[in-house]
């Protein structure tokens, strides 16, 4: 496919405003139960009939409690079965380009994790194909909710093998940083889509994975690096926080489960016939094709 013009954030498919252009909303109150089921139902009908949604404005609010909200509830209604969670906004960047007061959380499905080389429908995304350079953990442990905080040594004795991946981000919501106006990616998964996983690695202690350079390529050029160090310093700080953050909801994360700690690179977005290839050093590369179609 031919390659138009391309940026620091790959193609220029991500709506009118620019990274941290949007114009915070005025409402900072907490959505009523109504509310959120409204939000759910509007998030959950744009996913299963595939179309772009826009959020009442009496609806957009800067309130990050009704985003937590929103976003447990609507995995409770997709009730799919999920293979672990993900970690938006874990990079301080991403946060300030989109006015965040927190790492975003989000579910990842089974039904939407696939392996290096894959070739990437349209029926996975809506309106975006947000490519992320992330490093994952895949858990050797359960961590059920408990009242006395988990540590980083929790965290690190529960780690089964690290992985490179590629989260693919998407919202229903036009205009990608123009939602950040209301937090639009986070009440709808965290932003998450699809992820791609490349060869797990056992002896992962071995590699200096703060200082472990990523490089990103779209249809054969080079758009971007980053360093492991971008979420949160290690991807074991990032396991420590979504432990803490599930225990404090309710939840249980088991062994096997995956935890895709965030993005070490920003965002980069592709289109339909794009082709994808990242190389995470020691971690390995992965591949991928988004392929064209209706």
């Amino acid at each position: 496919m031919a390659t138009p013009e391309l940026g620091e954030r790959g193609r220029y498919l991500y709506g009118s405003t620019p990274p941290g252009g949007a114009v915070p909303c005025a409402r900072t109150s907490a959505l009523s139960e109504r509310e959120i089921a409204e939000v759910v139902d509007l998030i959950a009908r744009g996913r299963a009939e595939r179309h772009a949604e826009a959020m009442p404005e009496r609806l957009k609010t800067r309130d990050w409690g009704s985003v937590e909200s929103v976003l447990l509830a609507l995995d409770e209604r997709i009730a799919l079965p999920g293979a672990g969670w993900k970690i938006g906004a874990a990079s301080e960047e991403i946060r300030r380009a989109e006015g965040l007061p927190s790492p975003s959380p989000g579910r990842i499905y089974r039904a939407t994790v696939f392996a290096s080389g894959a070739d990437l429908g349209p029926e996975l995304f809506i309106n975006y194909r947000n490519i992320e350079c992330e490093i994952a953990i895949e858990l050797g442990a359960d961590f059920p909710p408990r009242e006395q905080p988990y540590t980083e040594a929790d965290a690190r004795a529960g780690v089964e093998c690290m992985l490179p991946t590629l989260e693919l981000g998407d919202t229903v919501f036009l205009d990608w940083y123009g939602a950040s106006a209301y937090f639009g990616s986070c009440f709808d998964n965290g932003g998450g889509a699809a992820l791609l996983e490349g060869t797990r690695t056992k002896a992962w202690e071995q590699i200096d994975l703060p200082n472990l350079e990523m490089r990103l390529y779209l249809n054969g050029r080079f758009i971007k690096s980053g360093f492991g160090r971008a979420a949160m310093g290690h991807p074991v700080t990032s396991l420590t926080w979504i432990l803490n953050w599930l225990s404090r909801h309710g939840r249980t994360i088991h062994a096997g489960e995956v935890v895709s700690t965030g993005t070490c690179t920003g965002h980069c977005f592709a289109a339909p016939g794009d082709d994808v290839h990242a190389e995470f050093g020691e971690l390995g590369v992965i591949d991928a094709h988004f392929s064209e179609g209706v």
